[in-house]
């Protein structure tokens, strides 16, 4: 395999996009979890308003990694942050360099905009993830849970 080209997403990506958050999601035991669609990403990865984005790594002309994230802020330091939501290589492409590739990306991104840190989260069962993510210099954040609304809580807080 040749090493992998990192590039933020454009247009005609958001299947190759879908088909990758299907596989993440399969790998973490949802795979009926997926509500998105190649028009719904398309419009929200490269609108006029997008707020969310993306980045896609191809080995041999095909897209085998993505890294989809957001800004952030913190009132700590004052800057934005960038929060990375799913990052998923293809088992096939695994060991490859890719992931590694993706988190390079995101740190050149996050120096572009001055940001703070780069935040995500990992499964707690998921210890090949965690693993390296050490490597990288990442770490667990002792004392923080993460929370959630959403569903029927979430429109009921418009009552």
């Amino acid at each position: 395999m040749t090493d992998p080209i990192v590039r933020r997403a454009r247009p005609g990506d958001e299947h190759d996009i879908l088909r990758l958050i299907h596989a993440l999601a399969a790998y973490e035991r949802a795979p009926d979890a997926v509500e998105a669609t190649p028009e719904g990403l398309a419009a929200l990865l490269f609108g006029d308003s997008a707020k969310v984005f993306a980045h896609v790594a191809e080995q041999d002309g095909r897209v085998v990694g993505i890294a989809v994230w957001f800004f952030n802020f913190s009132t700590w330091t004052g800057r934005h942050g960038l929060y990375l939501e799913d990052l998923f290589v293809d088992p096939d492409a695994r060991g490859g360099g890719v992931a590694r590739a993706l988190f390079q990306a995101l740190g050149r991104e996050a120096q572009a905009h001055d940001c703070a840190r780069i935040d995500w989260g990992v499964l707690d069962w998921n210890e090949l993830a965690k693993g390296f993510y050490r490597k990288l210099g990442g770490r667990h954040m002792e004392g923080w849970e993460p929370w959630r609304i959403d569903g029927d809580a979430l429109a009921a807080l418009k009552e």
